[in-house]
């Protein structure tokens, strides 16, 4: 067991999962850096992981790449998993002990914990919170699932401290801590519970408890937010150690005591009947749910004392996050952005609600077994339809078909179904990939399709033709 850095050193660590999104790279740095024996283990090969281990070029790292090794786990002291790896992996099974970043972090830190987790808008919501209370405490931390292990700052956590460390977890991140009271957030958050990773979990309830393992550690005294729009909220509140405050999109009832809300485009948090103003009614993100967003990084900002001058003009200032309904160009009057984070059919439908004027919608992908009802009262918000190749856009056709609404494609490439949007488009318009699943086969990762996307709506400035976008 790590109790202090000093009991890493001549350990033998396998790491399961080097991956692309940069926490296995922040467990391997991290691991060697502080005297272990490290062995890198994953089933993607060299090509696909080359830009991870160009990273890693300068530290004497053993890798197994494009199989998995028996041997790498029954002689490792510790093997530290990456949040994806399945948890009845077989070669698991052979490790002495399992671990992740995020409990060897927790092991160690010592500064209070902001845990926020949820389906959708978590990302955000940190990144929010993250800009105003740095801008009143410069020594404020983020990491987690946002793609910063809190690994890479764990050496300014070791020595106690008033400063928060923030952290978004996913169910995957949340379900591999263990024990979980390892986790005693000082204010924990789960924005809401949509259908997601329905290929990974027997049914909706299973998903939901292990996001709810983000209060179990918690005390009486700490707050637990929950949306009180959510059909989960209701049972989050009722199950969770700590005191439960609801924020709602619309005005809480009163008998619900204190907790915020939306109304008329402002942000209210209300404490014994008193109203307190949070966020302000211009802001630059588009849409309710980013509204929402900004309200809950507002009320937690509250609840730890930041002034509310500082936490009004972060939040009108906020201006979103890479990959969510990020504004990547204004191309001949129309606006292009890049909603590539949007990997359920929920957070497509919210994209489509959040913009003015038409939307011309790209979107389709790769299903991962989810309930795709929810675009289909938004497909008519859509001007046109652009629908990428994948199991997901038969689904999406089927729908389509069914309500008699025209869509082009499915295009075997991005470039195509860009060039599609374009034609479509006129100015005063918007173009919106926002595909409502994943993308698997064709991308690495959401992000990597996003950046794509930004690569192609670049191009477009040039007035390249099909063919040279599709390159």
């Amino acid at each position: 067991m790590i109790s202090t850095l000093n009991d890493i050193r001549g350990l033998k660590i396998t790491i399961m999962g080097l991956g692309l999104h940069g926490g296995g790279i922040a467990s391997a740095r991290f691991f060697a850096e502080h005297g272990a024996f490290v062995t890198v283990t994953d089933l993607r090969n060299k090509h696909t992981l080359s830009p991870s281990l160009e990273k890693l070029a300068d530290l004497p790292i053993r890798y197994t790449l494009g199989r998995h090794e028996s041997e790498d786990f029954t002689s490792a002291d510790l093997v530290i998993k990456n949040p994806a790896v399945p948890r009845k992996s077989k070669y698991l099974q052979l490790a002495r002990q399992v671990e992740t970043d995020i409990s060897v972090f927790l092991r160690l830190n010592t500064r209070p914990l902001i845990a926020v987790t949820g389906s959708k808008g978590k990302s955000t919501t940190v990144s929010a919170l993250h800009q105003i209370m740095k801008a009143a405490d410069p020594r404020v931390l983020l990491g987690g699932n946002i793609t910063v292990s809190p690994l890479t700052f764990l050496e300014e956590c070791l020595s106690p401290s008033s400063s928060p460390v923030i952290l978004e977890l996913s169910s995957w991140q949340l379900a591999d801590i263990q024990p979980i009271t390892l986790l005693q957030p000082r204010i924990a958050v789960i924005t809401n519970i949509l259908a997601d990773h329905q290929n990974s979990y027997e049914n909706m309830q299973e998903y939901a408890e292990d996001k709810a393992r983000i209060f179990a550690g918690q005390d009486a005294e700490s707050p637990s937010i929950c949306f009180f729009d959510d059909s989960y909220g209701p049972w989050f509140a009722e199950n969770t150690p700590g005191r439960p405050l609801f924020y709602s999109a619309k005005p809480l009832p009163p008998e619900i005591g204190d907790g915020a809300f939306l109304d008329a485009g402002r942000g209210y948090y209300r404490v014994n009947n008193t109203l307190h103003e949070i966020v302000p009614p211009e802001v630059n993100v588009a849409g309710v749910h980013n509204r929402l967003n900004l309200l809950v990084a507002a009320l937690i900002a509250t609840i730890q004392g930041v002034p509310t001058e500082v936490i009004h003009r972060e939040g009108a200032a906020f201006s979103g996050i890479e990959h969510r309904m990020e504004l990547v160009e204004v191309i001949h009057g129309v606006r292009w952005y890049n909603d590539s984070a949007a990997t359920i059919p929920d957070a497509t439908a919210a994209g489509l609600r959040s913009l003015d004027g038409k939307v011309h919608l790209i979107v389709g992908g790769t299903d991962k077994q989810l309930d795709f009802s929810p675009l289909n009262a938004a497909w008519n918000l859509a001007a046109s339809i652009h629908l990428l190749n994948g199991s997901a856009s038969d689904h999406m056709q089927k729908a389509l078909a069914q309500q008699q609404v025209p869509f082009s494609g499915p295009f075997d490439t991005l470039g195509s179904a860009v060039l599609s949007a374009r034609s479509a488009a006129s100015p005063g318009d918007a173009v919106l990939f926002s595909p409502g699943s994943t993308s698997f086969g064709m991308f690495l990762n959401e992000f990597d399709r996003g950046r794509a996307f930004k690569a192609l709506v670049e191009e477009l400035k040039t007035n390249k033709t099909l063919d040279e976008l599709d390159q």
